[in-house]
């Protein structure tokens, strides 16, 4: 018998199981892939030696995380490396221009007009008094003493009007902040471009906060990616959960969460394997892939959780370049770890609507990683691979017969900012939605967001109002993963804060 049982080999998960293994648990791992990472993965998906994230790219949240600043020796001695990026993102707009972000001030500033850099100035300098508080808030469980704290300091430090400048920037959509701070439509559109990236079009409420602090936090402290690959991460923790004596179960699907007394107990593998739990299961799942399915719970929670929306879909096409794209914007674009193709708040809004209505986008907002810009071990001497996200896609798309068509169609619009990509591509892999979904079944439809971040399934209200501590109506049972608070991202927040409140 072990005291941990954790379903699924996500971050989060392995969070909660490094960490809870730390504090003298025994706990075991079960994933019913073949490889741990979850949406963080790592193959050679075109050519041999092309080595492409599948999703996720980014590990700056992973690196500024409260998990990695716990564990960071023994992660680094398990093989844990990052390259960071002076360079971190930019937009390309159709006339030939471009803007972005680079760790020099000067350097981004020097690309705004006199009145926008001096507001850039004036919000990087506030984000160096406001940061500890925003992020005091992300990091704390919701509800918490520990939130609480966070707000008093706040209060004491800024007073009144601190707390309503946090909620106004909370509450805000990413359109109506940016009017207020800056005058120039590219520089509103290369910041609400990462609105998109949680689901939020220009002018959905809440969807504020992801544009100002990726913008901010890339210009206060960079960004990383993984060295020879985001699972550098992955390894890094299963190598030290299993130095910590945590048992990792790959291949194997759990067929039933047991219970008895109103409690959960273990899981049943689909191999017949029982492992029985003394002290918690631990679902690192999208919670409709549990209730219903893996465990019953009381049926108003399990209506509730049925009610839990998606996010829009996402696909991933992966190429495999004899060079990198060679941007009509200028060769500068080149040492960027990003670049966006979404070039008005009006362009983001009609991609919303077009995906909300059901149909297929005809210019979809595009995220180009270039993750070779910075790391020449993800291919061969001299080649590169191009990570490019298609954001905001809708559900129902039969996409065996659209994907590589609608592929064709991404690759056109890049080949119109950058000309002669098409020549440059020696290989190609495209993951639908629906290949998303059969990879990872977290992803539900390819929301690599596992739930909509709308501000009423969020903070208080995720997955589910009254169950946003992790717990659920099974005593023994929890949840973590991106389906739960705070959501979608690299920092492993919800897997570290669950292990904390089991152990301490």
């Amino acid at each position: 018998m072990v005291e941990a049982v954790i379903i699924g080999a996500g971050h989060n998960g392995l969070a909660a199981a490094i960490h809870l293994a730390s504090k003298g648990w025994k706990v075991a791992v079960v994933e019913r892939a073949g490889e741990p990472g979850g949406a963080v993965k790592t193959r050679e998906l075109t050519l041999p030696g092309f080595r492409h994230d599948i999703a996720a790219m980014n590990l700056s949240l992973f690196a500024g995380s409260p998990f990695l600043a716990a564990h960071r020796e023994r992660l680094h001695g398990h093989g844990l490396e990052f390259v960071p990026a002076r360079h971190c993102f930019a937009t390309a707009f159709p006339d030939g221009d471009w803007l972005g972000v680079s760790t020099d001030i000067a350097e981004t500033t020097a690309r705004f007009s006199a009145q926008d850099a001096e507001s850039w100035r004036a919000l990087v300098a506030e984000f160096g008094r406001d940061a500890p508080h925003i992020f005091g808030v992300l990091g704390s469980a919701m509800p918490s003493w520990g939130l609480v704290r966070t707000l008093r300091g706040l209060h004491k430090a800024q007073g009144l009007a601190g707390i309503y400048k946090l909620g106004q920037l909370l509450l805000a959509s990413p359109r109506d902040f940016l009017d207020r701070h800056f005058e120039s439509p590219k520089l509103k559109a290369m910041m609400a471009a990462w609105g998109l990236h949680l689901d939020f079009p220009p002018d959905q409420a809440g969807g504020a906060l992801f544009p100002y602090l990726e913008s901010m936090a890339s210009q206060c402290f960079g960004m990383v990616i993984g060295r020879g690959g985001a699972d550098t991460m992955i390894r890094a923790m299963t190598g030290y959960l299993r130095e910590l004596g945590g048992e990792l179960i790959l291949g194997q699907a759990v067929e039933r969460i047991e219970t008895a007394g109103g409690r959960a107990t273990g899981v049943l593998l689909a191999n017949g394997r029982r492992i029985a739990a003394s002290r918690a299961v631990i679902a690192n799942a999208h919670p409709q892939l549990v209730f219903g399915k893996l465990v019953e719970a009381e049926a108003g929670y399990t209506e509730r959780i049925a009610r839990f929306r998606a996010g829009p879909g996402t696909m991933m096409v992966h190429l495999a370049l004899d060079g990198l794209p060679e941007w009509s914007a200028g060769a500068e674009l080149q040492r960027f770890a990003y670049v966006h193709l979404a070039p008005s708040l009006e362009m983001m809004a009609r991609v919303y609507a077009e995906a909300a209505a059901g149909r297929l986008p005809e210019e979809p907002v595009l995220v180009v990683g270039q993750p070779g810009a910075l790391d020449p071990a993800r291919a061969p001497l001299g080649k590169h691979v191009l990570w490019v996200q298609v954001r905001v896609l809708p559900a129902g798309i039969d996409w065996r017969a659209r994907k590589e068509a609608y592929a064709d169609d991404v690759i056109d619009i890049i080949e119109q900012y950058a000309p002669g990509l098409k020549r440059q591509i020696l290989a190609r892999a495209v993951w639908s939605p629906a290949d998303l979904e059969a990879e990872n079944p977290n992803l539900i439809g390819g929301d690599n967001l596992s739930g909509s971040h709308h501000l009423d399934q969020n903070f208080l209200f995720r997955p589910v109002a009254g169950y946003s501590r992790y717990k659920t109506p099974l005593k023994g049972l929890y949840m973590c993963g991106a389906a739960t608070w705070p959501g979608a991202g690299t920092g492993a927040g919800s897997g570290h804060m669950l292990g904390r409140m089991l152990a301490g």
